[in-house]
């Protein structure tokens, strides 16, 4: 009975010192605070419902078109904004578009707007035909031959104005811009640097100007993939 009530007592004290190393422990550990999945996106909202979710207001220019300030370009070239009222002109359609009535070139003056520059008159893309119902390409990439015409038209490519000029909006912002431009031009804020002769300047590709096509790209010029190293294709 003596060792009995020895081995007890023994194995009830070992037991308290494991649970006061435990205890011990315990205490030490850190408890890691938990990430709510609201606090992880740009909305902090419920993301399992759009109920409370609502989007910050955001207000365009209501300057007429004529009063309003111009914008400075985001980027050198950046398409401009649009600085006044689109109420009523948007959308824009083949056969509806009020953004002409003040910014062709020749009334654009006078009417103290942008005028649309030359590349928006000039048609980049050659026309293929039909050749006893074979289609024949217009130029021939491989005699650096290319198609670039101005016409005193504005070209349908360009006659939807708002896919690349859009109302200014003030909102406030999710994240903070940092960007900061670099001009490339002293007046590069305010006036773009494309001009008619920059169009074909830096192509290389003119009748008679330098080649880029190489003896590999002749050899693989009837190929749909080409090859890549010694793996044909």
């Amino acid at each position: 009975m003596g060792k009995i009530t020895i081995g007890l007592v023994a194995a009830a004290l070992l037991s308290v010192s494991c649970m006061a190393e435990s205890g011990k422990s315990a205490q030490k550990e850190v408890v890691k605070p938990s990430i709510s999945e609201e606090s992880l996106g740009l909305r902090k909202t419920d993301i399992y419902t759009e109920s409370n979710t609502v989007a910050d207001k955001t207000a365009y220019g209501t300057a007429q078109a004529t009063t309003s300030t111009r914008i400075k370009r985001a980027f050198q070239d950046a398409p401009p904004m649009i600085p006044h009222d689109t109420v009523g002109m948007l959308p824009i359609k083949a056969g509806d578009n009020s953004c002409v009535g003040c910014h062709m070139p020749e009334v654009a003056p006078a009417m103290g707007a942008t005028p649309i520059p030359v590349s928006h008159f000039t048609d980049f893309r050659p026309r293929g035909k039909l050749v006893n119902g074979v289609f024949v390409e217009a130029v021939n990439n491989y005699k650096n031959e290319v198609s670039i015409t101005k016409h005193d038209t504005l070209q349908n490519a360009r006659f939807n104005c708002s896919a690349c000029h859009a109302p200014q909006s003030q909102g406030k912002l999710v994240v903070e811009n940092t960007f900061e431009p670099v001009f490339t031009s002293k007046d590069g804020a305010d006036k773009s640097t494309w001009d008619e002769k920059k169009y074909t300047n830096s192509l290389n590709t003119v009748i008679g100007g330098a080649s880029f096509v190489t003896e590999d790209d002749l050899a693989n010029k009837n190929s749909k993939a080409g090859t890549l190293g010694d793996a044909a294709h």
